[in-house]
């Protein structure tokens, strides 16, 4: 095939990439996601934003020979995306959809699926035979790729980290309606919280009497030294090294790689996160390499193109 597309289907943003088999990518857009009717027009929009990207890129629709979508939701084994909330769908066929408006070939993938696998294709982990990779936002979201191939299991909740049990003691609901599960503590929401606890509390702290606090703000303040954030930060890197650890002793990885907005605190979130990991793994694993994500925004497009490989 000349060509291949990745489409990554975002809450806000439905990011498009154009590229070559050997990973160069040749043009790129984006067009709103427009999440009224239940989402109904969002793969009729990624379809014409497609056909606008192929045709700035002097490329004929019929030389792309595979387009892979990656969506904020489960895809189950036959292809079908079980539900996404925040584009208001339910039982998906997403890419045959795509397929039947555009002509082309689809293929649907989870987007922290699809970004590991674009990191193991043209990013931080690129070569290695066996990946696992973390992404920190809102929530935490995991995935394993092995061989080039991402293993999702038979339920598709493979690689899914941020909801193994670290806090049997919790009493607070995760949003996937279990207690104390590694998202509570080192997401951006479990950080912010540990640090609106403080707050309350009265401790001192730069933040104080802001509306606001993002995870940006958090770690910026920790590294200025302010207490109450440096706390929050080392106790979150503190378990999520030990769920490291403990994914190790499973699937042995050649690398771990760490993506979503909080990857962008760079060296001062790695660090201690492979401190804690060394601390806690068994000695086989011990110098398995913990790096940041390197693809950004894009590591979803180039994962769910990769997906025609």
């Amino acid at each position: 095939m000349k060509y291949i597309a990745g489409i990554d289907i975002g809450g806000t943003t439905i990011k498009l990439g154009l590229f070559t088999p050997y990973g160069m990518l040749i043009g790129t857009d984006s067009v709103p996601t427009d999440i009224s009717d239940k989402g109904s027009g969002i793969i009729r929009d990624a379809a014409y934003g497609l056909k606008m990207l192929a045709d700035a890129s002097l490329v004929a629709l019929e030389d792309i020979g595979g387009v892979g979508i990656g969506v904020p939701g489960p895809v189950r084994a036959d292809g079908l995306v079980n539900g996404c909330v925040n584009l208001g769908w339910g039982l998906t066929d997403a890419a045959g959809e795509f397929s039947r408006m555009s002509g082309l070939p689809a293929r649907a993938i989870n987007d922290a699926n699809a970004a590991a696998l674009g990191e193991t294709w043209r990013g931080s982990a690129a070569g290695a035979a066996n990946a696992f990779f973390v992404t920190l936002g809102t929530g935490v979201g995991g995935a394993f790729v092995s061989e080039g191939k991402v293993i999702t299991g038979t339920n598709g909740a493979g690689g899914e980290i941020g909801h193994i049990t670290v806090n049997r003691a919790e009493t607070a609901y995760c949003s996937c309606g279990k207690r104390g599960c590694l998202e509570q503590y080192v997401s951006a929401t479990g950080i912010i919280k540990a640090v609106r606890s403080a707050l309350d509390k009265g401790e001192p702290s730069s933040l104080s009497g802001l509306d606001e606090i993002t995870g940006r703000d958090v770690f910026n303040a920790a590294k200025n030294g302010d207490a109450v954030c440096l706390k929050a930060v080392d106790n979150a890197c503190g378990i999520l090294g030990e769920a490291l650890a403990m994914t190790a002793c499973i699937v042995d990885p050649d690398i771990f790689i760490i993506g979503g907005g909080l990857s962008g605190a760079g060296d001062f979130l790695i660090d201690k996160v492979t401190a804690s990991y060394k601390k806690a793994v068994m000695y086989p694993c011990a110098d398995t390499p913990i790096v940041a994500a390197s693809l950004g925004n894009e590591a979803g497009m180039y994962g769910a193109a990769a997906q025609w490989l």
